[in-house]
């Protein structure tokens, strides 16, 4: 009976461990904030996804926005916690902010941060492409 405790607590554990997912900054056309893509220096984040030697910025990498076959790539959510698709240049993940024909990468799409008038708004303060702005927050896993 000890036992399965054990057993249940450290297999609740891991689950609990991993499904925590990093913080990778602000996608953001900001240079003043220090969250953000745009900040100078942000390249030589561990965690920043324009790290070309880096988890989430390689060429090479699953996870990484700069892979263009990435599967795994992070994820962006705005300032409510709404999902605004995955920040990746894989043209035909549906997800994909770089896939011109899905609901966050279309230029029409009210979900997507390529839509002037939607989420890429530049006068909404939650926007990548407002320059005064917070940006949408980059999740890892």
């Amino acid at each position: 009976m000890q036992l399965k405790k054990i057993l249940l607590t450290s297999s609740c554990l891991l689950f609990c461990v991993s499904a925590y997912a990093t913080n990778l900054g602000n996608l953001s056309k900001n240079p003043y904030s220090s969250n953000s893509t745009s900040s100078p220096g942000s390249q030589y984040n561990a965690n920043s996804v324009n790290n070309p030697h880096g988890r989430y910025g390689s060429r090479y990498s699953n996870e990484s926005a700069n892979n263009p076959y990435a599967t795994n790539a992070p994820k962006l959510y705005d300032s409510q916690g709404n999902y605004r698709g995955k920040l990746s240049k894989n043209p035909y993940d549906p997800d994909s902010t770089s896939n011109p024909y899905g609901r966050y990468g279309s230029k029409y799409s009210p979900d997507s941060i390529n839509n002037p008038h939607g989420a890429g708004s530049p006068y909404k303060s939650d926007s990548p492409n407002n320059p005064y702005g917070n940006g949408m927050k980059i999740e890892g896993e």
